[in-house]
C-alpha cells in the first residue's frame, strides 16, 4: 500500500487511513459472497462514492473474449447491457492493453467514444478505467466518470482505482469458479441419474438355457446404446438392440425413450418389419433435434432354432456356423428421419449356429496402430473365442476389446441354442509361455470364476494355484532355453471345475513330481504343494502323442450363480 502515490502527499495520513479502511472493508464484503449480482451493485456504488465520481460501471468479457458488456452501472445514465468490442474506446483499450487509462480531458481525447453522450445528453469530462486483472489475463474493467468536485482524475486516482479493482476481480473469478464447481456437481448428479436409469432398462441375466445374452460397455459415463429381450404371449422371445446418434445427456434421455417405445410395441408380437415401421412413425411425429436411431429387432423361438430379424441402419448381423460367416444386411434407413419407410426382414435357421448383433462401437474399436478393427476384426475376434460356451465367450471377447481403444459405446447381443448337456466351457485360451503373460491370465481367471459364482476366497486360491502351475511349466518344463505355448481350458460340470493345462515341452516324468509340505517350500516355489492343497485331485501325464504334458485338476465347489445385469 505504501506504493500508492496519493498517499505520498502532505495529506497522506488521513488519506492513507481512509483508503486502507475502504480497501479492507470492500475486500471483506466481496469475499463473503459467492452470489455477486447484488454484492457487485453495492460495491460499484461504494466505489463511485469513494472516488467522488458522478458515475461508475463494471464491464465483463463475454465467453468469446472479444466483447465487453456492462453488467453493473450507477449514476444518472443507465448503460447496463452496453457492449463494446475489445480494444475500442477507453474501456476496450484498458482490457486489450491490460493497463489503466486516465482521461483528463474527455472532450478532446481520441480514445473516448462520445456516441453514448450524444444519445443520452450526458457530458463526459474526465474518466478513469482500470482492468480487472487475473493471472490468466483481464476479465473486464472498472470505470469511473467525472469528479463531483468538477476536477479531473489524476494518475494518483488511477493507482487507487487499480488497487480497488484487485479484490473486485478476485471476487468475480472466485465466484465463477464456485459456479463452475456447482454446475459440474449438478451435471454429475444428472449423469449418475441417467446412468442408473439406463442400467435399470437393461434386462436381467437369465439362466437355465436361455438363448439370448447381451453385454453393454459405455465409452463414457452414459451410453447411447441399448438392448432388451422379453417374453411374448405365444412363448417366443422378442429382442432388440439399438444405438442413438450423438453423445451426452440428450442422447441418453432419447435412448430411454426409444428403448421404452421399442419394448411397448414389440411386446404385442408385431412382426419385425412392421415393428420398425410403427416405431419410425412415432419418432417422426416428434422432433428429435436432428438425431436418429439405428436398431435391430427380432423374434426367436424358445430353443433358438429359428430367428426372424429386421434392422434400420444397423450394422450387419453375423451368423457363425462351423467356421463360416453369413452376413445379414440392414433392410432400411435409421429411424426418425423419414416417415413412411418400409423395412426388409430375414428368416434365419440357427441350428448349430450363433447370431451376433452388435453396434458400430464394436467395429470402431481401435487397435495398437489406432486403426479400426472393422468387420474383419470382429470376425477374427469371434473365431478366436468360438471354442468357449456362450457366456465365457462373450466375456472373453469383451475382455479383449477393453484392452484396445474404445471410441464409442459397444454393445453386443448373442443368440444361440444352449445345450445344457455335458460340461460347460467357461474358458479356453492359448498364450505364450512367458512370465509377462501371467498378469493377464490371472485377471482373466478371476473374471471367469467370478462370473461362474465362485466365492472370492476360493477364487483367489484357485487363481494362485493355476498361476503356480503355469509358472512351473515356464520355468521347469520349457526352461530358459526353450519356448512354446500353454493351452488353458476351464469347464464346469455338476459343480465340479476342471482345469486343464497343455504344453509342448519335453515330457516330464510324473513320478518325479511330488508335493512337499507347504512349510518346507521356499518363497516363490509353492508349485505342486499349493496345487495339492487347493485342488481335490490332480494328475500329470505325458500327452498321448509324446509332444508335451497334460496337467488336469479338479475342484468341487458350490456355484452360486449371480443374477446381475448383463453389462460390464
Amino acid at each position: 500500500m505504501s506504493s500508492v502515490p496519493a498517499m505520498q502527499h502532505d495529506s497522506a495520513p488521513a488519506d492513507q487511513a481512509r483508503a486502507l479502511a475502504f480497501l479492507a472493508d470492500l475486500s471483506e464484503t466481496l469475499a463473503v459472497s459467492l452470489d455477486l449480482r447484488q454484492t457487485l451493485s453495492e460495491a460499484v456504488n461504494r466505489i463511485a462514492d469513494f472516488m467522488g465520481a458522478e458515475a461508475a460501471s463494471l464491464f465483463l468479457l463475454d465467453e468469446s473474449g472479444t466483447t465487453l458488456e456492462c453488467r453493473v452501472c450507477v449514476g444518472p445514465i443507465d448503460i447496463a447491457g452496453l457492449r463494446i468490442p475489445t480494444g475500442q474506446g477507453v474501456v476496450g483499450r484498458a482490457v486489450a492493453e491490460n493497463a489503466s487509462q486516465v482521461v483528463a480531458d474527455a472532450l478532446n481525447d481520441a480514445r473516448v467514444d462520445h456516441s453514448t453522450d450524444s444519445d443520452t445528453g450526458f457530458v463526459t469530462r474526465s474518466l478513469l478505467c482500470a482492468p480487472l486483472a487475473t493471472a490468466k489475463g483481464p476479465i473486464g474493467a472498472l470505470e469511473v466518470v467525472n469528479k463531483r468536485s468538477g476536477g479531473v482524475f489524476t494518475a494518483d486516482d488511477a493507482e487507487i482505482l487499480r488497487l480497488i479493482a484487485a479484490p473486485t476481480s478476485l471476487a468475480i473469478n472466485n465466484a465463477r469458479m464456485a459456479n463452475e464447481l456447482v454446475q459440474q456437481a449438478r451435471m454429475k448428479r444428472e449423469f449418475d441419474l441417467a446412468r442408473r436409469m439406463q442400467k435399470s432398462l437393461l434386462p436381467k441375466r437369465r439362466r437355465n438355457g436361455f438363448p439370448l445374452l447381451g453385454v453393454n460397455l459405455p465409452a463414457h459415463e452414459i451410453s447411447g446404446d441399448f438392448y432388451d429381450y422379453f417374453d411374448l404371449p405365444d412363448g417366443r422371445i422378442g429382442f432388440f438392440i439399438g444405438d442413438v446418434s450423438g453423445k451426452g445427456l440428450d442422447a441418453a434421455l432419447l435412448m430411454v425413450r426409444v428403448a421404452s417405445l421399442l419394448r411397448w410395441i414389440g411386446k404385442e408380437g408385431t412382426e419385425p418389419e412392421l415393428w420398425l415401421e410403427r416405431v419410425n412413425e412415432e419418432l417422426c411425429q416428434t422432433s428429435l433435434d436432428g438425431r436418429f436411431v439405428c436398431a435391430l429387432v427380432g423374434h426367436s423361438d424358445r430353443l433358438a432354432r429359428h430367428v426372424h430379424i429386421a434392422a434400420a441402419g444397423f450394422p450387419p448381423a453375423l451368423l457363425y456356423r462351423r467356421g463360416e460367416f453369413t452376413e445379414y444386411l440392414s433392410g432400411g434407413a435409421p429411424l426418425g428421419i423419414l416417415p413412411g419407410m418400409t423395412f426388409d426382414g430375414h428368416e434365419i435357421d440357427l441350428d448349430d449356429a450363433s447370431l451376433y448383433c452388435f453396434s458400430d462401437g464394436v467395429t470402431d474399436v481401435r487397435d495398437a496402430q489406432r486403426q479400426t478393427i472393422g468387420s474383419e476384426g470382429v470376425r477374427a475376434l469371434i473365431q478366436r473365442h468360438a471354442g468357449a460356451s456362450a457366456e465365457p465367450r462373450l466375456r472373453g471377447m469383451f475382455s479383449e476389446l477393453k484392452h484396445l481403444r474404445l471410441v464409442d459405446d459397444t454393445t453386443l447381443l448373442l443368440i444361440e441354442r444352449i445345450h445344457p448337456q455335458g460340461p460347460e466351457v467357461l474358458l479356453t485360451r492359448r498364450f505364450p509361455a512367458r512370465p509377462e503373460q501371467m498378469r493377464e491370465i490371472r485377471s482373466l481367471l478371476r473374471t471367469t470364476l467370478d462370473d461362474a459364482g465362485v466365492e472370492t476366497g476360493i477364487r483367489d486360491k484357485l487363481v494362485l494355484a493355476i498361476d503356480e502351475a503355469c509358472c512351473n511349466i515356464i520355468r521347469h518344463a520349457y526352461g530358459p532355453d526353450d519356448s512354446g505355448d500353454i493351452d488353458l481350458h476351464l469347464t464346469s460340470d455338476g459343480g465340479i471345475l476342471e482345469f486343464r493345462l497343455f504344453d509342448t515341452a519335453p515330457p516330464v516324468d510324473p513320478a518325479r513330481v511330488r508335493p512337499k509340505p507347504l512349510g518346507e517350500c521356499r518363497s516363490g516355489g509353492l508349485g505342486v504343494a499349493l496345487i495339492d492343497s487347493v485342488m481335490d485331485d490332480w494328475t500329470l501325464q505325458a500327452r498321448p502323442d509324446g509332444k508335451g504334458n497334460r496337467l488336469v485338476m479338479h475342484k468341487r465347489i458350490s456355484l452360486t450363480r449371480r443374477n446381475g445385469e448383463d453389462h460390464e
